[in-house]
């Protein structure tokens, strides 16, 4: 099932709840049904419904010293277009220091200057 055809499930505190998600790039859960202005318990059940869709990840954390999680959009909701020259990804990505002499980001920069 797509990405579309599943939020197209969605009731629109879930629709509300994802985008919080997608806009916020991560939420603690705890903030999260604060800001969609709806119940803990009723922010659980939506935040529950997004993660069994494959929507967000949660994971355990400590937010202002309670336990809570962390919400995230799922990678699929990424995009690297940006990062991408041709085939080609940014040599910059996970990398400290970065050398723009570098055969790797030349390389990058040409396929970039002839992408069709």
């Amino acid at each position: 099932m797509s990405i579309a055809e599943l939020e197209a499930e969605l009731s629109a505190d879930e629709r509300a709840g994802l985008e919080l998600v997608r806009a916020s790039g991560g939420i603690h859960q705890s903030e999260f049904w604060k800001e969609l202005d709806v119940s803990s318990r009723k922010g659980s059940r939506i935040v529950e419904r997004l993660v069994e869709k494959g929507l967000v990840n949660r994971d355990d954390a400590v937010y202002k010293g309670h336990n809570t999680y962390f919400i995230t959009p799922t990678a699929r909701d990424l995009d690297f277009t940006l990062l991408m020259a041709g085939d080609m990804l940014s040599p910059f990505i996970g990398e400290e220091e970065v050398d723009p002499n570098s055969d790797a980001f030349s390389q990058w920069i040409m396929n970039l200057a002839y992408e069709e």
